[in-house]
């Protein structure tokens, strides 16, 4: 089918398939991004002669400031992300990511690594963009498809980066700067992905209704079905404003940026009414509360587990299989987070009982980390964790979606993710910072444990609540069921009734 346009003078095709261009491109970015062989082996790259820096000053100097860029260009980021529509803010991230690694490969000292980490709390804060601009390219009706592509993707790519990792360290001897190599051209390859990226003409939150405001009339020649002309709203305003005299254009740009300034004062209410109406319901805010603190603990794990295992068992003296751990805990991840799809369950009732039994799990597998002195014991209570972790946060994810559109589910996790970094950033300057506490990786990994144990309780106890009122609340039910079938009169009795 062939779109033309008189007034422009030129001839479009339609295809009806044009959510696959930008989605293959997007996945391409979310691979290449994310394939980087090297992140498995970050400390023992750090702490080697490469760089020759120590446990102490990677732990208590240089992380943290990764916790902190995030939560402070988090918020930002997250609004100017969807003003300018996304594309933008995916460069910048491909930016920033070739940014770390070259000073990952060619800077030296704790200065230069605090810059570092600096850059790649700008590439965490962005990835919402990367999320987000496919659904202001394609239609709704492929928002599930392209969800799962975008989604699939990176985990693919991150466990082959992984297996890569582990099988260049183990069996070619590679050094880890050549890793480091390696996921340098691939960070640059999805650099280069992200310029071919199609600009989105709306996005989730103020650009909603894009040039819709501005009334032109067209002629009836372009919506004449018998001329086989029929154009969008886009296309109509365009032609009618090139069409329209200078005389009567002259108020046009004026209009359009009184349009524009009041158009964005709607958006912003628009925004303040879905924050408000997102969290009106108190089972959201109780999944929030879990989402934001068992994130706030998964990060902070995640951030400094391979710390902990180097100290379990030196890398200079030993193997490190941290990319075979990493391949199978993202794999078992992934097999987790689909099976609960397929898990009938009443979610309403038993999902926060559900996240109490398993935040034990969470905990239990922290706390044999923490005591244990064999690292096989370490990297299998990693996988236990994470896989239980991710179990959790697809239950919590599909229940707070089930009744939000895509913007207020988009706010609330912006607000949600947020909400963990704060609380992550508490955690950091209170037990890792070297101006807080300071601990060494044991005792921080025993307050892990007890930070989940005591998410643990609050959520069986507020579990257990839940069961017993929806229990009290069906028996209830059943009772007065039971009392209106007694009292109702049978057929006898409601024939003499109609005849007296």
């Amino acid at each position: 089918m062939i779109k033309c346009c008189k007034s422009m003078d030129c001839c479009k095709p339609v295809n009806s398939n044009k959510w696959i261009y930008p989605t293959l491109l997007l996945c391409a970015y979310g691979f290449f991004s994310t394939m980087r062989p090297s992140e498995p082996f970050l400390i023992p790259y750090l702490v080697g002669p490469d760089k020759n820096l120590t446990i102490d000053q990677v732990t208590n100097e240089i992380f943290p400031v990764w916790t902190y860029s995030y939560m402070v260009v988090l918020i930002p980021v997250f609004l100017v992300t969807d003003y300018l529509r996304y594309k933008p803010i995916i460069i910048l991230q491909g930016m920033s990511f070739i940014a770390t690694w070259l000073m990952l490969l060619f800077a030296q000292g704790v200065l230069a690594m605090q810059f570092l980490e600096f850059f790649f709390g700008i590439v965490s804060a962005t990835e919402v963009a990367y999320y987000s601009y496919i659904y202001s390219v394609v239609d709704s009706d492929h928002y599930q498809r392209v969800t799962s592509y975008c989604r699939s993707v990176t985990l693919v790519a991150y466990t082959l980066g992984s297996i890569l990792g582990q099988v260049l360290v183990s069996v070619g001897n590679v050094s880890y700067f050549l890793l480091n190599v390696i996921s340098l051209v691939s960070v640059s390859m999805a650099f280069l992905a992200s310029f071919l990226l199609p600009m989105p003409k709306r996005s989730m939150f103020f650009h909603r209704k894009e040039a819709k405001h501005i009334q032109v009339q067209p002629s009836t020649e372009d919506v004449n079905p018998a001329s086989g002309n029929i154009y969008s709203q886009n296309d109509l305003d365009t032609a009618a404003t090139s069409r329209c005299p200078a005389s009567s254009c002259e108020g046009v740009p004026s209009l359009v940026k009184a349009t524009e300034h009041k158009g964005m004062m709607t958006d912003l209410f628009q925004l303040r009414s879905d924050f408000k109406e997102s969290y009106s319901s108190p089972k959201i805010i109780y999944w929030s509360a879990w989402w934001a603190l068992s994130t706030c603990g998964y990060l902070q794990v995640v951030n400094y587990i391979q710390v902990l295992w180097d100290y379990v068992e030196p890398s200079q003296t030993n193997t490190a299989y941290n990319g075979g751990v990493e391949a199978v805990s993202t794999f078992m991840s992934a097999v987790m987070s689909f099976a609960v799809g397929f898990v009938k369950l009443d979610w309403a009732v038993w999902g926060e009982l559900a996240l109490g039994i398993f935040s034990v799990v969470d905990a239990g597998a922290l706390y044999i980390m923490d005591r244990a002195n064999n690292i096989w014991v370490c990297y299998a209570s990693y996988i236990a964790f994470k896989a239980s972790y991710f179990l959790l946060i697809t239950i919590a994810t599909f229940q707070i979606a089930a009744n939000l559109s895509v913007e207020r589910y988009a706010l609330l996790f912006g607000v949600n993710t947020f909400a963990a970094l704060l609380l992550q950033t508490i955690l950091t300057i209170v037990v890792v910072d070297s101006r807080g506490l300071g601990l060494d990786i044991i005792t921080q990994f025993l307050v892990y444990g007890t930070y989940f144990a005591a998410i643990a309780g609050l959520f069986l106890i507020r579990g257990i609540c839940t069961l017993y009122q929806s229990r009290q609340k069906r028996t209830r039910q059943d009772g007065s069921e039971v009392i209106n079938e007694n009292t109702s009169p049978s057929g006898t009795e409601t024939y003499l009734a109609e005849r007296f």
